[in-house]
């Protein structure tokens, strides 16, 4: 290879990283044609998609940001760009806020709910799954911008298994946390905006939430339903945590095996999947035996 062509290949190649097409990935398909001749031109197309999308996350929410800057910030997660700045901060206010406003809405839509109940109710409505089924009812998924193509799979699973639990699993599928965040900083990202107003945050976040799980809708945890029914009718329940061998736990009922429950990624889900199996198999041994469940 001529000496001379040795540099210039090598700015080249470097320019072509994989940052830098993923940062003009989309406009280079659009404009390959001028893309060379006009790179200013192609940063601009950029920037129009992605005020397109600032747009159309409004209509989603139904407000208007002062400050954009502040909504594209919410959907960044921190592998996107090392010079661009993620939502974590949006997300930290958004958690805050969120929890502060579903505690006073449950406080006086229940007045006869004791702390004990409130606290379950406030949690089904604000944990990672309902908000990752949020992101995913209002297409936020689709605007989130980062750099991890593993993000994307995980959030298709999610997705692919929501039609087995129409409002929620209780704690049996592993919902993908950047949903959830990017939904606690577009709530932040609206409070900054609004001058801090809850009155504004709060109808954003309804939108949001909808629908608001109630006390009829709430469900108790698998292991917790196992152990009360057991307990009614004196059956003895033996779990065996095998989570750091091969992701898994077996829950004995009476020293018989009826469930058998794997997840590698959270060891929470994997006892919920085997305490649920479990669970169904007792209450059909119950149904057989005529018992009163």
């Amino acid at each position: 290879m001529e000496s001379w062509l040795r540099p210039f290949l090598a700015q080249t190649l470097n320019w072509v990283s994989t940052q830098n097409l993923h940062k003009y990935g989309a406009a280079l398909n659009r404009f390959l044609p001028g893309i060379l001749a006009n790179e200013e031109a192609t940063k601009r197309a950029l920037q129009d998609d992605k005020s397109q999308n600032v747009e159309e996350v409004q209509k989603i929410i139904g407000y208007n940001f002062n400050d954009r800057n502040l909504l594209r910030q919410a959907f960044t997660h921190m592998s996107y760009h090392k010079d661009r700045i993620s939502y974590e901060r949006l997300e930290y206010v958004g958690d805050s806020v969120l929890n502060f406003m579903i505690t006073k809405e449950l406080f006086f839509k229940y007045p006869n709910l004791p702390p004990g109940l409130l606290s379950p109710l406030r949690a089904a409505n604000v944990d990672t799954e309902k908000l990752a089924r949020a992101a995913v009812k209002h297409s936020f998924h689709k605007y989130l911008q980062h750099g991890k193509p593993i993000l994307a799979r995980r959030i298709q699973s999610f997705i692919n298994v929501l039609p087995e639990y129409p409002l929620h699993s209780h704690g049996l599928i592993d919902a993908p946390k950047v949903l959830a965040d990017v939904v606690e900083s577009t709530i932040g990202a609206v409070f900054i905006d609004s001058n801090s107003s809850i009155d504004t945050t709060w109808e954003v976040a309804k939108i949001l939430l909808e629908p608001i799980i109630t006390p009829e809708m709430l469900e108790t945890n698998p292991v917790q339903k196992l152990y009360e029914t057991c307990q009614k009718h004196k059956l003895k329940v033996r779990v065996v945590d095998m989570w750091s061998h091969d992701g898994s736990f077996e829950v004995f009922v009476d020293n018989q095996m009826r469930g058998k429950g794997m997840c590698h990624v959270k060891k929470e889900i994997a006892l919920n999947r085997a305490a649920n199996k479990a669970y169904n198999e007792v209450i059909g041994m119950l149904s057989v035996g005529n018992m009163n469940i």
